[in-house]
């Protein structure tokens, strides 16, 4: 009998954990993972952005929850040694139409407390060089980071505190209880008192699961990366972003320096027809049927058709991807690029089409569910994770699903 079942092992629920303990030392929590080692997909796939806070409506959880995580993640990775660096990123614009939403995006930044800068052409390329650029955005509050090594360490830390970790754990049934919940799992039957869902692609499912009727849908987009060959990493000091369009819920193809040092671009946005499909022809029926039959799907289909057949065409095309880098870098050649293992960004989808912009978390009866964290969630993983845990620590007074 445990307090706490957490179901997922990415960085959101190893952080509510760490969160949990922080402020309850005597809790008894299990983290049950499907996968047989912690942060297998949306966090050890993810481009290792510490995010800013920029792109996000001001007032919104994203981006409150954003800007504080970004300040969180670098204070954590100093108390544990990890290695991070605060390199700044440039958002670019290419065209004279682009220059009016990079003044938005410039106003939402420094509403969300950001020391934003507009900079000219000169100042682009003394950040730089190889940017093909007629204006930009300079935000330093952005970094680079491993999250993989950062839920590492959570782990660990957890771990001392004994929280137990159950790999090859597959959720398959809940059952809530007047007093507990009774998680069926691959591995046996586990008994708490309150569960928190962080599954991430599969969120939504696990909070059917439990009773609560969603009106959204998790629709699995898959990020496709090239990275640069050695001797042309020269071309990218830091990050590099586009000028993204505003009604196009991705931020485009962009530059991405690892805190490895190696230099990734991409991802374009393509739908997936597998909530774990990494590859381009990965394909379950029962992932795919669980899309197609969603009628928000249509209506996203109807609303960005134009935009997804770019983005379909992108992945099967190099040479187109390779086109839309040239945008910022025109130095790029298809020669330099090699492909790099891709990811996938679990995004909630409304009824009318529309994607949920913001975090989504639910509760009702015993259970928590976080059922649209998608980028940036790395970045705001351990405010999150306190969030959930004020949530979970008052569960019997919030009766209603938020």
């Amino acid at each position: 009998m445990y307090n706490y079942i957490i179901a997922g092992g990415g960085i959101v629920g190893l952080a509510t954990a760490f969160a949990l303990k922080q402020k309850k030392r005597d809790l008894s929590i299990i983290i049950l993972e499907k996968e047989n080692a912690l942060a297998t997909h949306q966090t050890g796939r993810n481009s290792g952005v510490i995010h800013s806070g920029v792109y996000y409506k001001p007032g919104s959880i994203k981006a409150d929850l954003a800007t504080r995580g970004s300040r969180s993640m670098i204070e954590f990775c100093r108390e544990f040694g990890i290695a991070y660096e605060k390199c700044g990123k440039v958002i670019v614009a290419t065209d004279q139409r682009e220059l009016d939403y990079l003044d938005v995006l410039a106003e939402r930044g420094k509403m969300n407390g950001l020391s934003i800068k507009r900079i000219g052409k000169d100042e682009l390329n003394e950040l730089e060089p190889h940017v093909n650029g007629i204006a930009a955005l300079h935000v330093p509050e952005a970094g680079i980071v491993n999250y993989r090594e950062v839920s590492e360490v959570l782990a660990n830390e957890l771990l001392k505190s004994g929280v137990e970790i159950a790999y090859n754990n597959k959720v398959t049934g809940i059952v809530t209880e007047s007093e507990n919940c009774l998680i069926e799992a691959t591995g046996g039957i586990f008994k708490a008192e309150y569960l928190i869902n962080c599954a991430g692609l599969n969120s939504d499912i696990l909070a059917a699961k439990s009773g609560i009727e969603l009106r959204h849908r998790i629709v699995p987009f898959r990020g496709e990366y090239y990275e640069l060959i050695p001797e042309r990493r020269y071309l990218v000091k830091n990050l590099i972003y586009p000028v993204p369009n505003p009604s196009f819920p991705f931020l485009g193809v962009h530059f991405t320096r690892m805190i490895d040092g190696s230099i990734h671009a991409g991802p374009n946005a393509v739908l997936s027809l597998k909530r774990e499909g990494y590859e381009k022809f990965s394909f379950n029926a029962s992932d795919t049927w669980s899309t197609i039959s969603y009628p928000g799907f249509w209506r996203l289909v109807q609303r960005h058709w134009q935009d997804g057949f770019r983005e379909f065409y992108r992945s099967i095309s190099k040479a187109e991807f390779v086109k839309s880098l040239q945008k910022l870098i025109p130095e790029i050649s298809a020669e330099d690029l090699i492909p790099s293992p891709s990811g996938i960004r679990a995004q909630a989808l409304n009824p009318d089409g529309s994607l949920v912009d913001d975090f989504l978390i639910m509760y009702e009866g015993r259970s928590i569910h976080v059922c649209n964290a998608p980028s940036p969630a790395a970045t705001a993983s351990l405010e999150i994770g306190k969030k959930i845990s004020e949530y979970a620590l008052n569960l019997n007074k919030l009766k209603t699903v938020a």
